[in-house]
């Protein structure tokens, strides 16, 4: 048996809480860090469908990335967020999300897409650390790419605008990254790639001759599960960690 307080503190020690931004909630969200599990359930966000999950499975803890409230002001089944909470505490579930101190974080989300999208020394580039800017090992094609991005990162379709220029120099940052596009061009990126692109983006790529895709939020963050796996079966072998089989990606297409 592992205490929630246990768990908690290794997350933490990958991805400190004190780096998160500062609009962000995160760390232990629901329970108590004296409760102990022989069973652990990783997922992107704690929806319904993946608290149920748990409580077939046993699981005492979801480690999420998603926080499962920003700022709640009242626990009750009058909300989905109250009801959710709800269901936690009933089943004696504890809540643990770690968000955007998880995609700064060294091995964190952002490194583990780098390494799924096969870009070669990825840095930073601004200033909060959650995106990443570096190289393919080659110039790329736009079909070429689409095609292994699709691929890797299991997503069900892309939405982009291809410049006609090949991809190389490649600025990427899971989930909402948008509002760094301008740095990535200042930055000399010929490529971006992120989630949650808004129409005025594909506006200005067009203008400023840079490819663009957006590869879906669930897909671009999903990637950080198997090492969040790898670091709790690592650290606690009596453990059973598994990741939720049923928050997949929800965005279908027509």
């Amino acid at each position: 048996m592992r205490t929630v307080k246990e768990i908690y503190e290794l997350v933490a020690s990958k991805a400190p809480v004190e780096t998160k931004l500062d609009f962000d909630n995160v760390g232990l969200l629901a329970g108590s860090l004296k409760w102990e599990t022989e069973k652990v359930l990783l997922a992107l966000d704690i929806t319904s469908p993946v608290i149920e999950e748990a409580v077939e499975r046993g699981a005492g803890v979801i480690v999420a990335h998603h926080p499962i409230t920003f700022g709640i002001k009242k626990v009750s089944d009058e909300s989905i967020e109250g009801k959710k909470l709800l269901k936690l505490l009933e089943n004696r579930i504890a809540a643990v999300c770690m968000h955007t101190n998880l995609d700064a974080a060294d091995g964190g989300v952002n490194d583990a897409l780098a390494e799924v999208l096969g870009v070669a020394g990825a840095e930073t580039f601004e200033k909060e650390r959650t995106a990443r800017i570096g190289f393919l090992a080659q110039p790329t094609p736009m079909t070429e790419l689409l095609a292994r991005l699709k691929a890797a990162l299991k997503t069900k379709g892309l939405r982009y605008y291809d410049s006609g220029r090949p991809a190389c120099r490649v600025a990427f940052g899971s989930g909402s990254c948008g509002s760094h596009f301008h740095e990535a061009v200042r930055a000399g990126c010929d490529t971006f790639i992120t989630a949650d692109i808004k129409y005025d983006l594909f506006l200005d790529a067009q203008e400023l001759g840079v490819n663009l895709i957006d590869a879906d939020h669930f897909c671009t963050e999903n990637v950080i599960m198997p090492p969040l796996k790898a670091w709790l079966s690592e650290a606690f072998p009596d453990l059973e960690v598994a990741i939720s089989s049923r928050h997949r990606q929800i965005v279908e297409f027509f």
